[in-house]
């Protein structure tokens, strides 16, 4: 099974344009579509579509639409009560691709919440084989609360997967090797925040072909005790560094129409991959073709095995 862990769950709503956003000026929305979101229910619901085994944890109230929306879904849940609704996030998508997001900050958690959560996780990690802690901390949630969930679940025999960013990501990094996880899914931004690269230049370099720049960051981070770290590249697919090699996956060929949830995708590719024993090069190459798919889909939709184009995907080793 998987478990994943959304700590600041929305319900996102997307709203197609009818052309590029103009500051201070009217626009039309040619569709608009609300689905629970949050990057670790985004997992979970690749997952869930793939046939997966999940169960995704969340705060929120038993009556609030996410829950709604996750029954409709049938995305198996379990859910701690929350004083306040769950926030909604707005994403505007153009034609081309482009995609602005306006994002609230969530509801404050109490300590009693906080508390719940991390014994309701722990209670599910028991039967999991992967946990999953993805995204931003809700107001009230110590910057360090991954960190020591990581510590937490590790006597359960669970592999931990991480996507997160800014302060919680760099509390997380701060204690390594004993807070470090089984996965670690930076971008390229969160890559040299990480370890003091510049990055500009290591999305440049990647953009030119050369992922090298993002591989040498990504082994300093597997020296200080990290299983694997699968940084995405957009475009420029992503790179795997694990303590027996380093791999690249270019992407295939596609029409991007929405940002929305492909880095998510690519963490479920991956979990879901290394659940089915298959070797590093082969979880990347899903990974990347999870992520690409989701690209190539409008607004915050999610991809299914069926939308799949892994052999399109070429890997090649890194020295």
């Amino acid at each position: 099974m998987i478990v994943t862990l959304t700590a600041n769950p929305s319900l996102d709503r997307t709203a197609t344009l009818d052309r590029p956003l103009a500051r201070g000026e009217v626009h039309r929305v040619s569709s608009v579509t609300v689905e629970p979101g949050g990057k670790g229910i985004n997992v979970a619901r690749v997952a869930h579509y793939a046939g997966h085994p999940v169960r995704a944890i969340l705060p929120a109230d038993p009556d609030d639409p996410i829950l709604h929306g996750l029954d409709a879904l049938r995305v198996p849940y379990r859910s701690v009560p929350l004083a306040g609704a769950v926030r909604t996030n707005l994403t505007l998508t153009e034609a081309d691709g482009t995609t602005t997001k306006i994002n609230e900050p969530g509801p404050s958690l109490d300590a009693e919440t906080i508390e719940r959560l991390a014994h309701l996780l722990v209670l599910e990690s028991e039967r999991a084989d992967w946990v999953v802690l993805s995204g931003s901390l809700p107001p009230g949630v110590p910057e360090q609360w991954y960190a020591d969930l990581v510590r937490a679940l590790r006597p359960w025999g669970c592999r931990i997967a991480v996507d997160t960013s800014d302060a919680p990501l760099l509390a997380l990094a701060a204690r390594f090797p004993d807070a470090a996880p089984d996965l670690l899914k930076p971008n390229s931004e969160e890559l040299a925040q990480l370890t003091g690269a510049d990055p500009e230049a290591l999305e440049a370099s990647a953009a030119a072909g050369d992922p090298t720049g993002c591989v040498e960051a990504a082994r300093t981070l597997v020296e200080r005790g990290v299983g694997a770290v699968m940084a995405t590249l957009g475009g420029a697919g992503a790179v795997l560094v694990t303590p027996e090699g380093a791999w690249h996956a270019a992407p295939p060929p596609i029409t991007v129409r929405s940002t929305v949830g492909a880095g998510d995708s690519s963490v479920a590719g991956y979990v879901l991959a290394h659940t089915r024993e298959l070797s590093a090069p082969d979880r990347l190459r899903l990974a990347v073709a999870y992520g690409s798919a989701a690209a190539s889909l409008a607004g915050t939709a999610l991809p299914k095995p069926e939308q799949l184009n892994t052999t399109a995907v070429t890997v090649s080793t890194i020295a």
